[in-house]
C-alpha cells in the first residue's frame, strides 16, 4: 500500500485493489478488474470495432496468439451460445489469449443465450479484463502499432509485476512465428452445415453439386458454411495434407 492509499483508507475509504492487469512490453501497467479465466496469458495486444459476435471473434482462429481489446462498451449482452463459434478444432487452443472491455459483463439478455459470457470464458480458458479506458488503449495501438503484452487476472490481487513485466518484455511477438499447429485440424473431415436461418437454426446440405478441398490454416465455420450452402461437397483436410492426397479425394 502506498502513502496515497494509506491516506485514503485512514479517511474511511478502502481503494479497491485491481484483480487484473495488462503489461505492455514497454513496462506501461494498467489496472482493471478480472474476469474469465484465472491467471497469466501472453500475446500481441488489438483492437476489434464490432458491436456484435464477440463469440465468433473470440473463437476466430486468425486472431491465435492475439489479445483483443473491444471499442465497444457493451460486450457479453446478449451472453453466449454452442453454435456461434468459428473455430472447427475444438481440441485446439481458443483463437483469442485474453480479452479487454470497458465495462462489466451483464446478465444476458437473448433467446438464443445459454451462458453468461464471464462462464463461456473461464471454460474456454481466456483471461479477461475489464474497467479501463478501451478508448485510451486503442488510440495507443493506433499510434505506436499492436504492442505485445501479459494480460493477468488473479482475483487476490497477488501479482508478481517484476515478473510480468519480464515476460512482456522478453516474449518475441507474432512475426515470424508459426500458428498453424495452433489451429488447424487433426485429421480429414467432411463439412455439410450450411448457414443459419430464422426459426431454422443451422441446415444440412442436401444435395451436393461440386467437390471442394479445404486445406485447414485456421479456416472459420463460416467460410465453410458458406460453401455448403452455395453446393459444395466440402472435404476439410489438415495443413499439412500432400497435394497427392489432396489430389486424390
Amino acid at each position: 500500500m502506498n502513502d496515497t492509499q494509506a491516506a485514503t483508507q485512514a479517511a474511511g475509504w478502502i481503494e479497491p485493489e485491481p484483480t487484473a492487469l495488462l503489461v505492455l512490453a514497454d513496462g506501461t501497467v494498467l489496472e482493471g478488474t478480472g474476469l474469465g479465466a484465472v491467471g497469466h496469458a501472453v500475446g500481441e495486444v488489438c483492437f476489434n470495432t464490432a458491436m456484435t459476435g464477440y463469440e465468433e471473434i473470440l473463437t476466430d482462429p486468425s486472431y491465435a496468439g492475439q489479445i483483443i481489446t473491444f471499442t465497444f462498451p457493451h460486450i457479453g449482452n446478449v451472453g453466449t451460445n454452442e453454435e456461434d463459434i468459428e473455430t472447427v478444432n475444438m481440441a485446439a487452443t481458443p483463437g483469442a489469449r485474453g480479452v479487454i472491455l470497458h465495462s462489466a459483463i451483464t446478465h444476458p439478455s437473448n433467446y438464443r443465450a445459454t451462458r453468461h459470457l464471464d462462464q463461456w470464458l473461464k471454460a474456454r480458458g481466456i483471461i479477461g479484463l475489464c474497467d479501463i479506458d478501451t478508448r485510451a488503449l486503442t488510440s495507443l495501438i493506433r499510434t505506436k502499432g499492436m504492442p505485445n503484452a501479459v494480460i493477468a487476472h488473479a482475483p487476490d490481487s497477488a501479482f508478481d509485476l517484476a515478473e510480468l513485466k519480464k515476460e512482456a518484455r522478453e516474449w518475441p511477438g507474432l512475426v515470424g512465428m508459426d500458428l498453424v499447429p495452433m489451429v488447424t485440424s487433426g485429421q480429414r473431415f467432411d463439412w455439410d452445415e450450411t448457414p443459419w436461418q430464422w426459426e431454422k437454426g443451422y441446415g444440412r446440405q442436401q444435395v451436393a453439386q461440386l467437390n471442394v478441398v479445404a486445406i485447414d490454416y485456421g479456416i472459420k465455420r463460416n467460410i465453410l458454411r458458406q460453401l455448403a450452402g452455395a453446393g459444395a461437397k466440402v472435404t476439410v483436410v489438415p495443413a499439412k495434407t500432400s497435394a497427392e492426397d489432396i489430389l486424390a479425394l
